[in-house]
C-alpha cells in the first residue's frame, strides 16, 4: 500500500529514552536514515555512520539510527541495552531511536514513507535486511535508497552534493 500520509516533517518518532521527537526537528538538513542493528554482519557499519556524521553534522548533516529486530532477531536487546552498546563500542553519537518495524502490518510510519518514495530492487516496497540506507534532501525529498551491502563511506559524495544544494 503506498504511503499517502505526507511530509517527512509531520511523523515523529521515539528516541532510545522513551522521548517524542518530532521529524520537523530535522527539517532543511540533509539526512541518513538507517534501520540498524547490534547483532548483524552489517552493525560494523555504525563506525562509519558515525564517521560521516561526525564529518558533516556541522554542514547540516544527521544521521537517524532505527533499531529493527524484524531481521534473524539482531536486536533483542532494550532499548538501554541498544544505546549502551552503540556508545561503548562504536561511540555512536547521532541519534538513536526506539526499536520500530520497517515491514509488515505495524511499519512505522517513517518506513512508510521511506519504501514508497525509494522502493527497492523491481519496485518491492520491502525492506530486505538491517542496515538499508535512505538519504532526504534538505526539503525532505527522499532521494535514494542503498542496500545493506553498501558501506557509508561510499555515500560521502552524494552526501557532499546534497548539502551543497541549498
Amino acid at each position: 500500500m503506498p504511503y499517502d500520509g505526507g511530509s517527512l516533517y509531520e511523523i515523529s518518532a521515539e528516541l532510545l529514552d522513551g522521548a517524542p521527537v518530532s521529524l520537523s526537528r530535522f527539517e532543511g538538513k540533509v539526512l541518513l536514515i538507517v534501520n540498524t542493528a547490534s547483532r548483524c554482519g552489517f552493525t560494523p557499519q555504525y563506525a562509519a555512520l558515525e564517521q560521516l556524521y561526525r564529518k558533516f553534522q556541522g554542514q547540516g548533516f544527521e544521521v537517524l539510527g532505527f533499531p529493527c529486530n524484524q531481521f534473524g532477531a539482531q536486536e533483542p536487546g532494550s532499548a538501554q541495552d541498544i544505546g549502551e552498546f552503540c556508545e561503548r563500542n562504536y561511540g555512536v553519537s547521532f541519534p538513536m531511536f526506539a526499536k520500530v518495524d520497517v515491514n509488515g502490518p505495524a511499519t512505522h510510519p517513517l518506513f512508510r514513507l521511506l519504501k514508497a518514495a525509494r522502493p527497492g530492487l523491481l519496485g518491492s516496497q520491502r525492506i530486505k535486511w538491517n542496515f538499508t540506507k535512505f538519504l532526504v534532501d534538505r526539503r525532505g525529498d527522499v532521494v535514494s535508497r542503498h542496500a545493506p551491502r553498501v558501506s557509508p563511506s561510499r555515500l560521502q559524495p552524494e552526501v557532499e552534493a546534497l548539502l551543497a544544494r541549498r
